[in-house]
């Protein structure tokens, strides 16, 4: 077989004495015909008999003599999947091949990420092996190539209409220069055929983009504000050339040639300030780091941050973002998640803890366990929540979106009616048909369509920094009109990190008492549950069979013994009694603890008293929501007394205790029955139904993803005071899209009439039409300088 000769890169070296010994190594490999290290390009090429050495024992050589082979990364279009099996195929056959470190296949984005060893195997040899298991690939770019190419391509489109609108401005001005002056009475006008030579360009190459949307509009049986523009200016147009063969002085080139250039500095504006109304959804995307260091067999190894795996260990270093979602599993450091979760000081992190991609370690050496990549990280879910929310309309628009439908035929109507009517009352053709062309200039449906779309963009971005994430913007305008907020009491008013105590035993052994209660509660994830098992630490046992009450508690079997741990009304319904306690149980659920009952069969064991510190800043949240008009609501399973104490140490107005989670969704329902617009603040499973039931829902991101799911708000951090922050950027966003939208009207029924009577000419008109677009867009941008008024305390960024 004849000889193959491949290249490797190679990490470690530091002089000419390294490059001298890894050719030496590999001359030694039998079948190695030639080795040569650049130290240079860091890079090998060796020359071997595929018959007696491969690939791979030449990069493990490498690595045996202390230096290491970089993994390389590739990502590649898959075509031909249908379903998860395909995708589960498709990495199994990849991670086969020799030099292939970790494949990821998504199924969703049709996309593989494979990080591979150059040299032992490359791009074409793994579309190889995917062809040979049935399914399609090409060469995708990466994200970050993809960004780049947008914005460069958004660059290049906006470096072309620059150009474009100077080359305008420059045939424009000596025919608009001309006009004003003859306002002071200077007669200056260019002859003629010198205007038509500068108005032609100007109306059919500048202005090529307006008859291209006008005959795309119309061709699907709608008109818009090309439409207007086309109609206008080729009137202008039109009737100054017949002026000009027909020998008359007065000719409008500068009106049909002004209007164009003033319509297309108002759409570059425009276009400006809308790439502004981006810049949330650029930075978070900004965010994501392109490269990860990765510890395999006990070697840290750079490689493309999408090939990372689930379960892979992590090395973040002082300074460098967290490449992804994971959990710390040696180090501790200061860690930066801003612009994750609005936090606005740096919050210790250790063992255990759970760090997102985007965030920025500080001082300390950190290892974490990846836990979620690509498209299921934090960080890209919280970008897709913004782009959705940002590309769906809010019922308010709707509602524009009809008017807009026939604004175009009305406006038209007008045109023809005010052509129709000067000429009626005498005026000449000429007179009456620039009335009808500054008509047609000054209506503006683009003011009315961006009033709102850029006001949301705009707003749901500010609240993503403030860590406001909106996925329904039909949520952000009905947060505007909320009466009552309904708050889950267990990890949305309190800290959800409850405490043992007071453990009172029937017999007075509380420890054994508290080692089986444990033993019975470790099947369970209920926060209450953890609290005992924390008490009880590692010494208990384990339930033999175990089984959850919603509502009420657990019944479970232990070594043999059926023992029930749960709340008053379970007690109630298996007829235990608990008359001997009764009155301390009254005296520690009224200082605002839970009580959990024991019993065995039909007989009390004792009780366990558990604390829940509110959490810190819920009252100020509370009293920030009163001040704003909105009643408070607090909804919890918990006993009335214990409930009452912690809704009275907060402020809030209403308590409703001891309702099953079943019931949730019905008092929610209950509470609008009449019309009153309501919210449901929670984190937990038994909370869905309940913030589905709402009319606005916010759910806190340290809950569960069911959660997150059925609401329409999710807050990333745990402070009831984000709630109002959602409710002031409601607020603000609403009232911008309701200045937008008066602006809009206001230059439409303003100019029309004025442009109808005569009184205004083809080029102020067309001057007010560029000016609404940019004026909505302009006072949609100032709500970029909302800010939240809940901001991070230092002590609770110490603590956590």
């Amino acid at each position: 077989m004849n000889p193959v000769e491949t290249t490797m890169p190679i990490a470690g070296m530091t002089c000419a004495t390294c490059s001298t010994r890894i050719e030496k190594v590999l001359s030694r490999l039998p079948g190695v015909e030639s080795a040569q290290v650049n130290l240079a390009s860091e890079k090998a090429s060796v020359r071997f008999d595929p018959e007696q050495v491969d690939a791979a024992t030449v990069a493990e050589a490498i690595e045996k003599a202390g230096y290491s082979v970089p993994a390389a990364s590739v990502r590649l279009n898959i075509s031909g999947m249908t379903c998860a099996t395909c995708s589960a195929r498709i990495e199994k056959v990849l991670r086969k091949q020799p030099g292939v470190a970790s494949a990821q296949v998504n199924l969703a984005s049709e996309v593989a990420t494979i990080a591979f060893t150059p040299g032992v195997i490359d791009e074409a040899a793994l579309i190889s092996a995917i062809d040979r298991a049935g399914y399609g690939a090409e060469r995708a770019p990466t994200e970050a190539a993809e960004r780049e190419a947008a914005i460069q391509l958004e660059k290049r489109a906006a470096r072309r209409e620059m150009l474009l609108l100077l080359g305008t401005a420059l045939l424009a001005l000596p025919l608009l220069i001309p006009a004003l002056l003859g306002l002071a009475g200077l007669d200056l006008m260019l002859p003629g055929y010198a205007q038509l030579a500068l108005a032609t360009p100007v109306q059919f190459i500048a202005g090529a983009r307006f008859y291209r949307g006008a005959y795309a509009a119309l061709r699907s049986g709608s008109a818009n504000m090309d439409v207007l523009v086309v109609l206008g200016t080729t009137a202008a147009y039109a009737l100054s050339l017949y002026l000009l063969f027909t020998g008359a002085q007065h000719l409008y080139f500068d009106g049909a040639a002004v209007v164009i250039a003033l319509v297309m500095l108002g759409k570059w504006l425009e276009a400006r300030a809308k790439r502004s109304t981006q810049s949330a959804v650029r930075a978070l995307m900004a965010l994501k780091p392109e490269t990860a260091c990765v510890l395999r067999d006990g070697r840290e190894q750079t490689i493309p941050a999408d090939a990372v795996g689930r379960g892979e260990v992590v090395v973040v270093r002082p300074g460098e973002r967290v490449p992804v979602d994971g959990k710390v599993i040696e180090g501790e450091s200061q860690v930066d998640e801003a612009l994750i979760t609005g936090e606005s000081l740096p919050v210790a992190r250790g063992v255990g803890d759970e760090l997102p991609g985007g965030a920025i370690n500080g001082d300390g050496l950190l290892h974490i366990e990846a836990t979620n990549v690509g498209e299921a990280s934090v960080l890209s879910r919280i970008i897709a929540l913004v782009e959705h929310a940002q590309a769906t309309k809010p019922p308010i628009q709707r509602t524009v979106d009809k008017v807009a439908a026939v604004f175009v035929p009305v406006v038209v109507s007008i045109a023809l009616l005010s052509l129709v009517g000067w000429l009626v009352v005498g005026a000449s053709s000429t007179t009456a048909i620039v009335t009808a062309v500054a008509v047609l200039v000054i209506a503006c449906p683009c003011a009315l369509g961006l009033a709102t779309p850029t006001a949301i963009m705009v707003g749901t971005g500010a609240a993503a920094r403030a860590g406001i994430l909106i996925r329904d913007v039909e949520a952000l305008e009905l947060a505007k009109h909320l009466q009552v907020v309904v708050f889950d009491k267990t990890g949305t008013l309190t800290r959800g990190e409850p405490e043992v105590a007071r453990i009172v035993a029937v017999d007075d052994d509380e420890d054994a008492l508290l080692a089986l209660v444990a033993a019975a509660q470790s099947g369970s994830e209920h926060p209450l549950a953890r609290a005992v098992l924390d008490e009880g630490g590692v010494t208990a046992g384990r339930a033999q069979s175990f089984k959850a009450l919603p509502g009420r508690g657990l019944e479970a079997s232990v070594e043999g013994r059926s023992i029930l741990v749960g709340s008053e009304r379970l007690m109630r319904e298996r007829e235990i009694d608990r008359t001997a306690q009764a009155e301390l149980a009254e005296q520690l659920e009224s200082q605002g603890m839970t009580v959990m009952w024991v019993a065995e069969g039909s007989r009390l064991l004792g009780m366990l008293a558990v604390a829940d510190q509110a959490r810190e800043g819920a009252k100020e949240a509370i009293a920030r929501l009163t001040r704003m008009g909105v009643e408070t609501v607090m909804l919890t399973g918990d006993n009335a007394r214990a409930a009452a104490r912690v809704g009275a140490e907060l402020g809030i107005a209403r308590v409703i205790a001891e309702v099953l989670p079943e019931d949730k969704a019905a008092k929610i329902e209950e509470l609008k029955s009449d019309g009153t617009v309501v919210a449901m603040v929670g984190d937990g499973v038994n909370d869905a139904p309940a913030l589905a039931a709402a009319d606005v829902g916010f759910a806190m991101a340290t809950g569960t993803d069911v959660a997150m799911q059925a609401a329409g708000v999710t807050l990333m951090r745990p402070e009831p005071g984000l709630v109002a922050d959602a409710l002031e950027v409601s607020r603000a966003t609403t009232r911008k899209i309701r200045q937008n939208l008066f602006w809009a009207f206001f230059y439409n029924i303003i100019g029309l009439p004025l442009a109808a009577l005569g009184l205004l000419n083809p080029m102020v008109a067309g001057g007010a039409m560029a000016m609404s677009s940019v004026s909505v867009v302009s006072n949609s941008l100032w709500l970029r300088r909302w800010k939240p008024a809940t901001s991070t305390r230092p002590e609770r960024a110490s603590e956590e």
